[in-house]
């Protein structure tokens, strides 16, 4: 099946930005980006965008593939992390790479992308209960729609039954005219065959 780029680009725009912006806080507070006492509103925003970045992801290709793609991001970004700061230590003031160091860069890393995480979360979540909103609301309508058919049904059968009703009425009618018509039919057969017989009777006697 052929993927666009520009569908690829709309899906993953995402989390590349993710990566950007986790690789980028490796160069804070460094002499090319020292932004001083706000640092700290810096790695806020970073976290803010890391979080949006987050919720795009889970929105764009879903939780399982997104939690996927981002795992290996932050995998990915935090060993090619440790490799900048390895070969430039000098400028990201680790003359001595000793291990608490390499740990603190991780951990800059692995925070915002669990930022990302919460962001699929959150998005997760808020579409969950959203569709089980519309479910409620679905199932609500079924039920309303199952109630409606039970009446029309109930009222159906009463129409069904009251017809039922007045066809063997109308039925009872019949037989009954027909079998008064039969014995009336009868009796005047038996009075013409006694009238006959009287005629009969005369002719022979006379």
């Amino acid at each position: 099946m052929f993927i666009s780029l520009k569908t690829i680009i709309k899906n993953y725009f995402a989390a590349l930005m993710i990566a950007v912006f986790i690789y980028t806080s490796n160069f804070l507070n460094t002499d090319l980006f020292n932004f001083g006492e706000f640092n700290f509103v810096v790695w806020f925003v970073l976290s803010i965008f890391c979080f949006a970045s987050g919720w795009f992801i889970n929105r764009q290709i879903g939780w399982h593939k997104g939690g996927k793609v981002l795992f290996a991001i932050i995998v990915a970004i935090t060993i090619l992390s440790l490799i900048t700061v390895t070969f430039f230590s000098e400028y990201f003031g680790t003359n001595q790479l000793i291990t608490e160091n390499l740990i603190l860069f991780s951990l800059r890393n692995i925070t915002l992308g669990a930022m990302g995480f919460f962001g699929m979360a959150v998005q997760e979540v808020l579409s969950g209960e959203r569709e089980a909103v519309i479910l409620r609301e679905k199932l609500k309508i079924y039920e309303d729609n199952i109630i409606d058919a039970k009446k029309e049904a109930e009222l159906t059968l009463k129409e069904a039954e009251i017809k039922a009703k007045e066809i063997l009425s109308d039925a009872e009618a019949q037989a009954k005219n027909i079998i008064l018509k039969k014995e009336r039919i009868e009796r005047e057969l038996a009075e013409m065959v006694n009238k006959y017989v009287e005629v009969l009777n005369r002719i022979n006697n006379v």
